[in-house]
């Protein structure tokens, strides 16, 4: 009987050690990795061209500044820019309507994560821009999918930025030049301000991670 228990005891050991060793396995990951499983939604506006998408922005603001008032004037614009619409084959009041609930599924998105991946330990690439420096080693910083987001071009949507903290610090040569990271993954909404030579700028990100190391990009 003793035996029977000692046999079991190690069974249950061996099963536990092998799971906390799959649990603690580190995945190389990819960007496209941190996107969630998005629901599909139908959303019109992808369908029309930017004169549509700006004529139907403007006809808003008009008809909503006529809520206050009666202008003769912003009237007859509307009236002309609806009917423009409708020969278009648009439906404006339709298109109105629709427009809250594809701004909320275009939101989720660009914010939500992929739940697979939180409290996963992972190495992926990026970019780093800093955050906060000591002296001249970035200790926060966000990781990006390319050479100049938020910067140059712009802003990737949230899932696609992750907030890092790293104690050690980083001597970053350069914006240039991709890094390797590795650390634990956590899905967490954060909202950073980024500084450039012109003023600051507000970046929401989807995940964080604080850094085990990170290392120059190589294949």
């Amino acid at each position: 009987m003793i035996r029977f228990f000692t046999q079991m005891l190690a069974l249950v050991l061996t099963v536990a050690l092998a799971q906390s060793a799959m649990a603690s396995e580190e995945r190389t990951i990819n960007w496209d990795d941190l996107l969630p499983e998005v629901r599909p939604f139908h959303d019109p506006f992808a369908e029309m061209g930017y004169e549509q998408i700006g004529n139907l922005a403007r006809l808003f603001r008009m008809e909503g500044q006529l809520e206050n008032g009666n202008d003769s004037q912003i009237r007859e614009e509307a009236d002309n820019l609806r009917n423009q619409l409708i020969a278009e084959g648009l439906d404006p009041d339709d298109l109105f309507r629709q427009r809250d609930i594809v701004m909320t599924e275009r939101r989720l998105a660009a914010t939500s994560v992929n739940p697979d991946l939180n409290g996963t330990p992972v190495r992926m690439p990026g970019y780093i821009l800093p955050l906060e420096m000591t002296g001249e080693k970035a200790v926060q910083f966000l990781l990006v999918p390319y050479v100049g987001a938020c910067i140059h071009t712009p802003t990737p949507p949230a899932n696609q930025m992750v907030f890092v903290s790293f104690e050690d610090g980083f001597t970053v040569d350069g914006l240039y030049k991709p890094v390797w990271i590795r650390g634990e993954m956590r899905a967490q909404s954060r909202t950073q301000t980024l500084s450039f030579v012109d003023g600051q700028a507000e970046i929401e990100t989807s995940y964080a991670m604080q850094a085990l190391s990170v290392e120059p990009y190589t294949r």
